[in-house]
Order: C-alpha cells, then sequence, then structure tokens
C-alpha cells in the first residue's frame, strides 16, 4: 500500500473524498463525539483508535448514517451528492446513499449477517436492495464478492451461524464490497479472532482496498492493525481528537501523553 509519507503532492491536489466537521453525540449528559473534524481521500485508509468509550463506534455509525448527530456536517464529494449535508437527506435517500456507495463490516456480525439465510444469500441481499432481481446475477455476484473475500466457495449456502467467526467477518466483507462502494467501514473487524486467521483477514483487505481502490476508515484497539492498514491515524479520548497524523509518525513518536500511553502499553 502507498504511504501517504511520499504521496503528499496529491493529497495538496485532491479534494477529500469524504469530509465531516464538528461531529457531536450525546447520549444523554455524555459527549460520546464531541466536535470531531476528519478527511478521507480517494484511496486513502484512515485509522481511528482510543480505549473503549473514547467515540470511535459512534463515528462510524453517524458515518454510515446509522445514527443522527446532535451536530455536524458530513459531505461526500460523489455525484448526486456534492455539497449536500448528508445528515439532512430524508431516510429513503440515506438508504440509497449507503446500499450504493457506503459498505460496512461491524465488529459483530450478528450486526451485520442475517444468521438463518445463506452466506451468498446474505451477500445477494445487498444487491437485492440496489434493484437487481435476476436470479443468475444475483448468484454470480454474490460469489464473486465472496471470492474477493477469500470466502471457500465450497461453502456460500451456508448459513453464517454454522461458521467460524472469521467466515463470518469474510461474509460481511463480502456483502461491504458487493457493489464496490465508495467508502468503507471497518469497526474493530479482527476482534475476536486467532492470530492466524487475523493475519489472513488483514492480508485479504490490503489486497481489496488496494484493488478497489476505496476510501476506509478502520477503527480498532490494535495498534498492530492500524499500523499494518492505515495511512494516516487519528487517537480519540472522551469524544475528541487528541492527536492525529502520518500513522508511523504518530505510533513511533507520539507527542500527546495520551498516545504515549497508548503506545507504551502495546510494546
Amino acid at each position: 500500500m502507498t504511504s501517504l509519507a511520499f504521496d503528499l503532492p496529491r493529497l495538496l491536489t485532491t479534494a477529500p473524498l469524504l469530509r465531516a466537521r464538528r461531529l457531536t453525540k450525546h447520549y444523554g449528559a455524555i459527549p460520546a463525539v464531541a466536535g470531531v473534524d476528519l478527511d478521507v481521500y480517494p484511496g486513502e485508509v484512515l485509522g481511528i483508535v482510543g480505549e473503549s468509550g473514547s467515540g470511535k463506534s459512534t463515528i462510524l455509525r453517524l458515518l454510515n448514517l446509522e445514527e443522527a448527530p446532535d451536530t455536524g456536517d458530513y459531505t461526500l464529494t460523489i455525484d448526486g451528492y456534492r455539497g449536500r449535508n448528508l445528515f439532512t437527506l430524508d431516510r429513503y435517500d440515506r438508504r440509497a446513499l449507503r446500499v450504493r456507495h457506503i459498505g460496512i463490516v461491524y465488529q459483530n456480525p450478528l450486526h451485520g449477517l442475517r444468521m438463518h439465510i445463506t452466506s451468498s444469500g446474505n451477500v445477494a441481499e445487498r444487491l437485492i436492495m440496489a434493484g437487481e432481481r435476476r436470479f443468475a446475477t444475483l448468484r454470480n455476484a454474490a460469489r464473486d464478492a465472496l471470492d474477493a473475500s477469500e470466502f471457500p466457495l465450497a461453502r456460500m449456502d451456508d448459513i453464517p451461524r454454522r461458521l467460524s467467526g472469521g467466515m463470518q467477518q469474510r461474509v460481511q466483507l463480502a456483502k461491504a464490497i458487493a457493489l464496490q462502494p465508495m467508502v468503507l467501514l471497518l469497526d474493530e473487524p479482527t476482534t475476536g479472532l486467532d492470530v492466524s486467521v487475523q493475519a489472513l483477514v488483514l492480508d485479504t483487505l490490503k489486497r481489496i482496498q488496494r484493488e478497489l481502490h476505496v476510501a476506509t476508515i478502520i477503527v480498532s484497539h490494535d495498534l498492530g492493525v492500524i499500523r499494518t492498514l492505515a495511512d494516516r491515524v487519528l487517537v480519540m479520548r472522551h469524544g475528541r481528537v487528541v492527536e492525529h497524523g502520518l500513522t508511523d509518525q504518530v505510533l513511533d513518536d507520539p507527542q500527546d501523553a495520551y498516545t504515549q500511553q497508548l503506545v507504551a502499553a502495546k510494546l
């Protein structure tokens, strides 16, 4: 994967694909996210790290239009949506945007998959939501997406509850990329997986991101995962960004005291 450390001229001339400003979300009196700004460029991987409760996953739910912020602007430079604050879309437009242009892999596969229908059926469901009705097209497209996520095709008609955690994540990934989205959101995609399985999933994610050139945001508490995948990183604490920069720069020479604690805890 190209490091942004060697590609800064591109950033000076390329507009962000995704831009969020002043994202704020409270749950009661608790500020889960407090005034967060972020940009993601075409083909870039942005990592978000922080301890549990820092607001990482809340940001992904906001960017996936699953939840509405208290305040904030969210734009994508995609035809039909340029210049529009996506939080103001009605539920039909939000659904269409999510189906066509945003893919997500949840930490818990129960949130992303229907456990009682086949793995291929889970992927095909996304295509049906986009308007496809031809069985042969649905079958072939689901097969292609599962193959791209390195899921064993001999088990494409197994239901997810009969699969391992790593295989369930691959089905989620296949569903997320089936329509070649512009944005891919990954919420702790390797949590709970064995080290060997985690390495395989990371290799698959790197290959897919490279081939699709999709703007990706990955949330993880695992700094090794972030170092492997992310070009830039945001460090969050109590809903706020305390440090940001190129991944190697932040992880090798952290400036904020909290980031220093995170890095030291992983050594």
